[in-house]
């Protein structure tokens, strides 16, 4: 018995986990955070009132009254069980970092006391040498620093207080995706407020964008996925052939959860819960195997520090239950990938969806402004957009039948092109409606659900929302909102700009806007599309409406540092040069170092587990046709497998020795663009060449023999 065998007939024995005892959410929602509540119980009321105004505002928090928040953080901290303290933040790396120090300080006389000061609280600074800072500082250079979000509550997992974290150099510049992110929002608010005053709103003192990230991810028993050295290095499957039923029945799709999977699933719920993540909605996803979370839509800050800590809990727990939680956009070749949809919407300071098309006249024509703005947004920028979904697992999943394609445009829905094409033509398509006079006359009510569902479209307008379908599920949301919301803001301040000078120089808004949106609308109309994004006819209908198809992450990488992206960022203060440069040596060399840890993998697995057990079944198979022909004249059918048997086990040694010299060759690179390049167009394919051969030998020898757990083992056993 080989240890794939006695990995399956140790599943086949195990029980499900028992069901974890019932939880009252209202009971532990948040119990774990120190939020704004505990803070009003423990601070003094005008510390509390300085602390609410500067979390509101945004800003860092002022050093007068740090002690004493530091002194009331540490001592709620310590009541809830906690002995360190740690600056959580989110490096270049795309996941998160922690350095843990007690609160213990040595006395001088053999004892110690528990401190944290406010300078404590306010700044730390890691070691920043071994994070990825393309070039913004050299190796010796070690200073980073973090700063406190208070923006974002601090929270106790295990028995260590996290202080959520800003991460930048010694020189100011970021070192991580969160200072971007602030900064894109204030851009976004700074430039709707503008939008918002031209419409007689003056109370409105901010606009913020919200989001509700989806996020998928697939489940592997765990004595299975340590017999797959990719799955447990790379996250996913490097060679493996489609079991007999995959998908095709779509019964898996939200169908009944297994018993042991649901036990997963409420203790990722009751954790998160007890960390105040409004975790939502679960199911069964469309793959076997696979699955979805789901919370309520929050600020999109916040919801960027929920979706790390989703992803971290949802690998911590996965092996108490003997799984490990694949979050890879494609970890088995033939079935859904993973993804990552990203629900934005904005609303103003008095909870006003500024998306939400509203019921009066006004309130619709302030949508249309926004609606417009998103056009441009994503017309203009599409380049931009496309940089918040790059990576080399997203790369397996764009446009492959289970997710939008790279070519990124908007759905909007019957209905609401029909009120763009009667803004911009004067003509209804539908009957019963009427022309309309934009802001003053006969827009109709619009009811919520405007439109169907697109799974093709990258970003499709569902109500009072866009949903951005491209993300990768392994892919923090930061990168896709920074994107978004500094694209929006460039928008907004075009449009603002115009409005403004126009209705100063004594034109009515109502006016203004008659000629402003229908030219928006005709403008931008290119970048619309209803229709089927996997139809053959799609990329030519794209190229010749002059959208761009950025197929790759290097294509869309290489893009970085042109005009039309830079100056998005720029011209809203979100990222500098150098910062963008680096963050595009950063990714470039992170795709590169991705497809070249796959490739060893390959060499590795197929060289000292695949080779050995081919070489050994064609010998048998040899065997087999010198003893058919010792009783026999007919050994066609056993030559015939022997002779396939060593062509494939000849070919897999041919194509390895190609991957192995265009591996060389990635190494070798004077840089990350010549790095990626190779990657991109030297590695990939001989990788492709090789799995094909593997797979030919896993669907030709006995499964017994088999060294590797296979995809039906791995998809169905839960």
């Amino acid at each position: 018995m080989n240890a794939r065998t006695d990995a399956i007939r140790q599943i086949a024995q195990s029980h499900p986990n028992h069901q974890p005892p019932a939880t009252e959410i209202d009971a532990i929602f948040g119990c774990d955070v120190f939020s704004l509540d505990i803070l009003q119980k423990r601070l003094p009321k005008p510390v509390f009132r300085m602390l609410k105004a500067t979390i509101a505002r945004g800003e860092r928090l002022d050093p007068d009254i740090a002690d004493t928040v530091a002194c009331a953080m540490k001592d709620w901290a310590i009541s809830k069980g906690a002995t360190h303290y740690t600056h959580w933040f989110q490096p270049m790396t795309g996941l998160t970092a922690e350095k843990h120090d007690a609160f213990l300080t040595p006395t001088g006389e053999g004892r110690v006391i528990n401190e944290f000061s406010g300078k404590m609280l306010i700044c730390g600074e890691p070691d920043a040498s071994s994070f990825p800072s393309g070039g913004l500082r050299s190796t010796f250079e070690a200073r980073g620093y973090t700063a406190w979000d208070p923006t974002v509550p601090a929270f106790i997992i295990g028995r260590t207080l996290h202080v959520p974290t800003l991460f930048y150099s010694y020189s100011g510049e970021a070192l991580d995706r969160k200072i971007p992110l602030m900064r894109s929002i204030s851009a976004l608010s700074r430039q709707a407020l503008r939008i918002l005053r031209l419409f007689g709103n003056h109370t409105a003192t901010f606009v913020r964008p919200s989001v509700g990230p989806e996020q998928e991810y697939f489940l592997v028993d765990r004595r299975l996925a340590a017999l797959r050295p990719d799955l447990l290095l790379a996250g996913r499957t490097l060679m493996g052939t489609p079991p007999a039923k995959g998908q095709e029945m779509e019964d898996h799709y939200f169908g009944s959860i297994p018993a042991r999977v649901m036990a997963f699933m409420q203790d990722v719920e009751d954790a998160l819960f007890r960390l105040g993540i409004p975790a939502k909605t679960r199911h069964n996803e469309v793959a076997p195997g696979q699955f979805e979370i789901a919370p309520i839509y929050e600020d999109a800050n916040i919801a960027t520090d929920h979706n790390m800590l989703i992803m971290n809990l949802l690998h911590e727990i996965a092996p108490r239950h003997d799984f490990i939680c694949l979050l890879h956009e494609k970890p088995f070749a033939g079935v859904n990938g993973s993804g990552k949809h990203n629900n934005w919407s904005i609303s103003d300071s008095e909870g006003n969806n500024l998306l939400d098309p509203g019921k009066t006249p006004l309130d619709n024509a302030q949508f249309l402004v926004f609606l417009a703005a998103v056009l441009r947004a994503v017309h203009k920028h599409s380049a931009a957009l496309r940089l918040g979904t790059v990576g080399a697992g997203n790369d397996h999943r764009l446009g492959a039948n289970e997710a939008p394609p790279a070519i990124i445009s908007v759905y909007l829905g019957d209905m609401l092109t029909d009120v763009i094409d009667t803004i911009m033509n004067g003509v209804t398509h539908k009957p019963g409606r009427t022309s309309m006079e934009i802001g003053v006359s006969s827009l109709p009510p619009l009811p919520v659900d405007l439109s169907d569902r697109n799974r093709t479209s990258p970003f499709a307008f569902t109500g009072n929302k866009f949903e951005f379908r491209a993300v990768g599920s392994s892919q923090s949301i930061a990168p896709v909102n920074i994107a978004l919301n500094t694209a929006m803001a460039c928008a907004l301040d075009d449009i603002a700009t115009e409005l403004e000078a126009t209705v100063g120089s004594g034109t009515s808004l109502n006016a203004a806007l008659q000629e402003l949106l229908p030219r928006l609308f005709r403008e931008h109309q290119a970048v619309v599309f209803n229709g089927n994004g996997y139809s053959e006819e799609w990329p030519v209908e794209a190229a010749r409406r002059g959208l761009p198809n950025l197929a790759t992450t290097v294509d869309a990488l290489e893009r970085y540092n042109t005009p039309e992206v830079m100056d998005v960022f720029l011209r809203q203060n979100v990222l500098s040069e150098r910062e963008m440069l680096a963050r595009q040596e950063i990714l470039l060399d992170t795709y590169a170092k991705t497809i070249a840890i796959e490739a060893s993998l390959m060499l590795d697995m197929s060289r000292t587990q695949i080779l050995p057990v081919a070489l050994q079944e064609q010998a048998a198979a040899a065997d087999l046709v010198l003893k058919t022909r010792a009783v026999s004249t007919e050994a066609a059918m056993e030559e015939e497998r022997f002779t396939c048997l060593r062509g494939h086990t000849v070919g897999l040694n041919g194509t390895l020795s190609a991957l192995e010299q265009q591996l060389a060759a990635l190494r070798a690179a004077a840089d990350a663009h010549t790095a990626a390049r190779i990657a991109r167009d030297g590695v990939v394919p001989a990788m492709q060449a090789c799995r094909e051969h593997c797979d030919a030998l896993e669907r030709m020898l006995n499964a017994a023999v088999w060294p590797l757990p296979s995809y039906a083992e791995m998809l169905w056993l839960h």
